[in-house]
């Protein structure tokens, strides 16, 4: 394990702070005044459609909860949340519909 002093510290999440910002303005500040080819806005609609589910899937397929264990009770609150998604293209309705599955299935499943 790495340990770092508290200025050490202070100096990662610094130099952390200053790289997102510097990420962040290079599409808004740097770019931001030059107008985008029509093929890459399209394409930047997709980004969220793309991150949040590689975001997701690692949580569901291994849980930290289960010690990476692929866990039944994650994959049926998954499945719901997707299905009623894609049904009712409601997200809060997902949300509460994946989440009520999860705390019954881990109720029922023990």
């Amino acid at each position: 394990m790495i340990t770092l002093s508290d200025s050490g510290v202070w100096l990662v999440i610094l130099a952390l702070g200053a790289g997102t910002f510097l990420i962040r303005w290079s599409f808004l500040g740097a770019l931001g005044r030059y107008v985008m080819p029509t093929w890459v806005l399209r394409l930047l609609r997709y980004t969220p459609v793309a991150v949040l589910p590689a975001l997701v899937a690692p949580l569901v397929m291994w849980p930290a909860a289960t010690e990476g264990q692929t866990d039944p009770a994650r994959l049926v609150a998954a499945i719901a949340t997707v299905a009623v998604g894609m049904i009712w293209k409601n997200m809060l309705a997902a949300i509460l519909a994946g989440a009520g599955t999860l705390v019954a299935m881990l109720q029922f499943l023990g």
